[in-house]
């Protein structure tokens, strides 16, 4: 039946060989091809990846060094942003505490509105998140998505917040990951304490 009919041999890639058999071999050879070639781009995208994640970790740990040389909290405020701004290509970098008096250069919060911003118990949250922006201040407008991380500061634990914003709506998502965050969190929360509070 396959060899009389033409034209569903030309559909299913085979043709009859000269000793009356059907020829399997182009269709195999296409089917093996397609999955060499779904494959390799599968193993350049895992490779894109590990290159991405590879030159952020990088970038974090280069940050922590230039963090740790902070010499007050209003500097190190600033070099947060400054990180932010041209390290890692953000829009902005900010860090604000919750209560009681608040250090220069860093974002005054209402008791409670850390668990508002990142909700009841969270550590993090990240994605677009509209009452985050006022945190970002004059730059609020040019924040499409944010990278928020729960601080616990100083020796009384007030609470206090990392937060990251980006002009792009995807740059931080509800799915990714936070661990790099994190890292600077911790990094931050540290270095706050090496000075007390006036």
């Amino acid at each position: 039946m396959l060899r009389d009919d033409p034209d569903l041999l030309r559909e299913l890639g085979l043709r009859v060989d000269a000793a009356n058999l059907i020829d399997f071999g182009p269709a195999a050879l296409a089917r093996v091809a397609e999955a060499h070639r779904t494959e390799s781009s599968v193993r350049k995208r895992l490779e894109a990846v590990a290159r991405a994640n590879f030159a952020a970790q990088a970038q974090t740990h280069a940050a922590v060094v230039e963090l740790l040389d902070a010499e007050s909290h209003n500097d190190l405020a600033g070099r947060l942003d400054h990180l932010a701004r041209h390290r890692f290509g953000l829009a902005a970098g900010v860090v604000a505490a919750e209560g009681g008096p608040t250090p220069a250069g860093w974002r005054a919060l209402a008791e409670g509105q850390v668990d508002l911003t990142l909700g009841h118990g969270r550590t993090a949250r990240l994605g677009v998140v509209p009452t985050a922006l006022g945190l970002f201040g004059e730059r609020a407008t040019e924040i499409g998505s944010v990278a928020l991380i729960r601080l616990s500061l100083w020796c009384d634990h007030r609470t206090g917040v990392l937060a990251f914003g980006a002009a792009d709506e995807a740059t931080f998502t509800p799915d990714m990951g936070h661990e790099l965050i994190d890292f600077l969190a911790r990094v931050v929360e540290r270095t706050a304490g090496r000075w007390p509070l006036s």
